[in-house]
This record gives structure tokens, sequence and C-alpha cells, in this order.
């Protein structure tokens, strides 16, 4: 099997601020993402050969590039869930590095807060013989946290007060960003004593949706150079679905995700990486929840199996911290529209290793990685991508 790595550049990137866009539709926000991207790159529509779309319930097709584009080209509409921005880009990256096309757009939009959209789904869909209950996000996270405090012989009161660190964490990342959905900090005391959405996790550990969209314009490294010097390249990706393993093995312990494991391996065999804690320079992940991302940095060899408590109360993911984690203000505190998250976080990355990051700029970042999972236990899907600074 071969490896992408340093196959394909991102030379042009572009965000829309996150929130809750009444004034806008889907095509504006496809619209403003792509033409920050444009005019990062130093190109124009007419130079996209094809596009990748993501969206999970904001279109069919791909018409909501074309017609924002007034191109008429292929476009593939990838959904897989919140993975579904880092997977759209996958498959345009793996295109560009067969040679296929020179020069394509991938976009992740969702437009949420007009469809009444709150976040608290669950349950089976679809026809099937199988019949389960309503399970939302909030509670199943909530088993994954207080299965961590026991594992670990953490009190009730000491959990909870570390998890509401990287509320704050975030919060505060977030504040330095302003294209970030909500712009305020909290107080430790404030997320311990907000209202409990599913003990232990209140109403600040859990993330809000939102509208928004992000693009990237993707080619070859020989092409990119041509066009300017900032670009950077793709180091390695990794997809992992889950096979319903939380349902079939007693052994099962709610302390990981094995999606997670499986899909880091894939990307640090192909990125050249044997230490995590020690090559990566700063880590976008997905925060849905707070023990999310806590559970989520030793999935990633970022701290010891049961140690990453450890790490979130000494400041280890802080910006000022050994691993920055969540720098822009994570899911938790720039929003989640679905299909645009994980274009999202590469837009974070690509900034901070421009050094373009603005108030919450790190001093060096030559590696960077974003990690984004959708799904329910056992069924998940993890896709991470490593990117990096070009030789």
């Amino acid at each position: 099997m071969e490896s992408i790595r340093d196959r394909v550049a991102i030379i042009g990137m572009g965000c829309t601020k996150f929130g809750e866009r009444w004034d806008v539709d889907a095509t504006d926000l496809v619209a403003e993402a792509c033409y920050e991207a444009f005019d990062d790159a130093g190109i124009e529509p007419k130079d996209i050969q094809a596009g990748w779309l993501g969206t999970v319930a904001s279109g069919a097709g791909g018409s909501l590039i074309t017609a924002t584009l007034k191109r008429r080209v292929p476009v593939t509409r990838v959904e897989n869930a919140c993975a579904t921005a880092t997977d759209a880009f996958r498959n345009a990256s793996y295109a560009v590095a067969a040679g296929i096309y020179d020069m394509v757009l991938v976009v992740g939009v969702e437009k949420l807060k007009d469809t009444g959209f709150g976040g608290l789904g669950g349950g089976q869909t679809g026809s099937s013989t199988v019949v389960d209950p309503p399970q939302p996000p909030p509670s199943f996270f909530a088993l994954m946290a207080n299965r961590y405090f026991l594992a670990h012989g953490i009190s009730y009161e000491e959990g909870k007060r570390s998890l509401a660190k990287i509320a704050v964490k975030n919060h505060h990342n977030g504040m330095l960003n302003p294209k970030a959905h909500f712009h305020r900090e909290v107080t430790l005391e404030e997320v311990i004593n907000a209202p409990i959405v599913a003990a232990p996790l209140g109403l600040y550990d859990c993330c809000g949706v939102s509208d928004g969209g992000a693009a990237a314009i993707i080619t070859r490294p020989d092409i990119a150079k041509k066009l300017k010097d900032d670009y950077i390249l793709v180091k390695g990706m990794g997809v992992c679905s889950g096979d319903n393993y939380a349902k079939v093995p007693a052994d099962f312990d709610f302390l990981h995700w094995e999606e997670n494991l499986v899909a880091a391996r894939l990307t640090y065999e192909e990125a050249g990486i044997t230490d995590p804690r020690e090559q990566i320079d700063m880590a976008i992940v997905h925060d849905c929840f707070t023990i999310n991302e806590l559970v989520t940095m030793e999935d990633l060899g970022f701290s010891p199996r049961g140690k990453a408590m450890e790490d979130v109360n000494a400041g280890f993911f802080e910006l000022d911290g050994g691993l920055p984690v969540n720098t822009d203000g994570g899911l938790k505190c720039f929003g989640h529209p679905i299909g645009a998250s994980g274009l999202r976080m590469m837009y974070e990355v690509y900034k901070q290793i421009q050094g373009k990051a603005g108030p919450r700029q790190l001093k060096k970042v030559d590696t960077g990685l974003t990690h984004s999972l959708g799904g329910m236990p056992g069924i998940l899907t993890s896709a991470i991508t490593v990117l990096g600074r070009r030789d």
C-alpha cells in the first residue's frame, strides 16, 4: 500500500464565521468559505477541475459547489457523520495524488439552525429489524465519563473539576478567535455548577451545533511551489469505521474508542510518527463533550492510558503547554456544523503552521493533527489527518 505523504499540498483555505447564521443559506456559507480560499490561493474558480462536498443535511448532490462557482465540474458529495469533511478531504487528496486532477476544491458545510436541529438525535434510523431505544449522545458520553472515573479511582468531584478545566481552556481559546460561535470566558465554578445534561456532564461540557462552512484548495506540491511559498503538505491520513464491536464482546471497557486506535496507527505510519506526544506540535480534536477530548488524548498517544487527567490539570494542553489542543476553541467554543467541522480543524492547523493565527498563534508549529469522530459506540468513524510544513 502506497503512502500519501508529501504528495498533496494545501494552497488555500477559507472558513466562515460559525454560529446562528439566520441571515444566510447554505449557498452563502459555501461562497463565503470558497472565496476566502480562492483569495488565499491566488487562483480563480475557473482553475478548479473538480470538487468534493461534505455535508450531512444541507443539500443533495454537488450543486452547492457548482452553483456557487458558476462552473460545470464533477462534484462528489460525501457524508460520514461527524467525519464528513475530513473524509471529503481524504477522497479529494487521493484523486490529486493519483494524478487524476491537478487542482480541486473541498468544501464542508452545514446549515442547521433553521431546521431546529438540537443535536440530540439517536436511536435506530432507516429500515431495520433492530429496535433501539433513543440514545442521545450526552447519555453515552456520560457513561464513558462515569466509567473513566471509576476505573481510575477518581472521585466524582475531582473528575468533574478536571473536565471543567477542558471547557475553560477551550472557551478561552475561542475568545481569541473572531470566527468562533461563542465568545465568552467561563470559570471553573460556572462549568462545575452549570445545569446537568447527563451526569456528570453539564451544559458547558457539551458542544453546540452551528451553521458554518469551510473550504480547502489542494494540488500537487510541484504545482503549489509555483503559486506560493507557504503551502502546507499532507503527511498522513487514516480513517476507521467501527464494526459494532461494542455490542458484542463482554470485555468492552468504555475507556477508549477502538476506531481512534486504528485510525491513529494508520496515520502515524504514513506520517512517520513514532512518538506523537513529542512529534506533534498541536492538535485539533473532536471535543463534542469534554470527556471525549480527555479520552482522545490517550487514544492518540498524547497521554499515557489513565493519565490524561494529570496532563489536563498540569496545563499540558493549554496554549502555552507542551502540546496545545483545540487552539481555536474546538467544537466546544468554535461550534459544530457537522459537515464542516473537519475542514475547520484543518483551517486552524493551516493558519498555525503559516504563523497567521493572530492572538492565539503558537511559537512554532511544524506538524499539526486533526481528529474527527462520528457515530455511536461500536459504530463510530474516526478520521485523522496530519499536516506539516513544506520542506
